[in-house]
């Protein structure tokens, strides 16, 4: 396999794992009490993409599990996050269900 096929195996298998992801995880600054972690648990909610919301304050994770077929681009959070008064450190795409995230959270 030369450099350009390897490339472009690399560019297909990194499109085809992010089209499949179902979780978005995040790093999100600011959130500091409960009422915190219910304000975002709702404005997430409310997107019609969303199927499920989980915020560690300990951690400071807030994971989306996505509907089937459904997705929501990163200036979407980004926006919704930045609007509730929190500021997003870092997204990541991931298909690892919520309660992995849930049980990892808990033991850090």
């Amino acid at each position: 396999m030369n450099h350009r096929q390897l490339l472009l195996a690399l560019l297909l298998l990194t499109a085809c794992t992010l089209a499949s992801a179902r979780t978005i995880e995040m790093k999100v600054n600011g959130l500091v009490c409960a009422f915190c972690a219910q304000g975002i648990e709702k404005t997430l909610k409310a997107l019609p993409a969303t199927d499920q919301v989980y915020v560690s304050l300990e951690n400071r994770i807030v994971a989306v599990h996505l509907k089937d077929g459904s997705d929501i681009d990163d200036a979407t959070l980004r926006k919704a996050i930045t609007n509730a008064g929190y500021s997003v450190v870092g997204i990541q795409r991931t298909d690892t269900p919520l309660d992995v995230i849930r049980q990892r959270a808990r033991h850090d």
